[in-house]
């Protein structure tokens, strides 16, 4: 038992291609089947790479088309979030996608479309209420906005719907204070998440 804990310290310790040798050997000492044992490499490095890669992509198109006003780039905990402003994608009150927010969906699924990584299609709205017929709620508004961009995405880009979700927020999760027009105007968008 004492062999087995000072096995397993020292395993702990060990680099990777020391770690394959020491369980070869055990294998060999107890009569195992004698197949080699490969080590897998740590994945972390190839997240950081993939994501690193879809930064330098999304920034080099913001700078190209010149989006620095409309389109904004955030990693956090939960992946990279392309912040999509209303004035590119939708009219005010509105969830019919623009014919130019089209062209810059496209564009944004030419790079995302590569990626192995679950979309979430995050719905948001500033704190101004809307009451309409089609409307009743910035809920309503939210979700019907997020919704209109992934059937988008899936239809005409062909992303793999098993991969998206959408989810609406109205304007419970703000980037910006909704005091000011300006704080307001950046609160309504829709959020492309590539999820790590």
């Amino acid at each position: 038992m004492l062999g087995l804990f000072i096995l397993l310290y020292t395993a702990s310790n060990l680099d990777v291609k020391k770690y394959e040798k020491m369980v070869n050997a055990i294998d060999n000492v107890f009569g195992g089947d004698h197949k080699t044992v490969k080590v897998l490499p740590d994945s972390k490095p190839v997240i950081a790479s993939v994501f690193g890669d879809l930064k330098t992509d999304i920034n080099n198109l913001i700078i190209k088309h010149n989006y620095s006003s409309s389109i904004k780039l955030e990693e956090n905990a939960r992946g990279v979030t392309i912040h999509i402003l209303e004035d590119i994608v939708f009219p005010s009150g509105s969830a019919e996608l623009k014919k130019s927010s089209k062209i810059v969906l496209q564009q944004l699924a030419d790079i995302i479309r590569k990626l192995p990584n679950d979309i979430r299609i995050e719905g948001h709205t500033d704190n101004v209420p809307i009451h309409t017929a089609q409307f009743p709620s910035n809920w309503h508004l939210s979700v019907a906005r997020a919704l209109s961009t992934a059937y988008f995405l899936i239809t005409e880009e062909n992303l793999d719907p098993e991969k998206l979700s959408i989810v609406g927020y109205a304007e419970y999760k703000p980037m910006d204070s909704n005091v000011s027009d300006a704080g307001r105007a950046a609160n309504r968008r829709v959020d492309i998440v590539i999820i790590k």
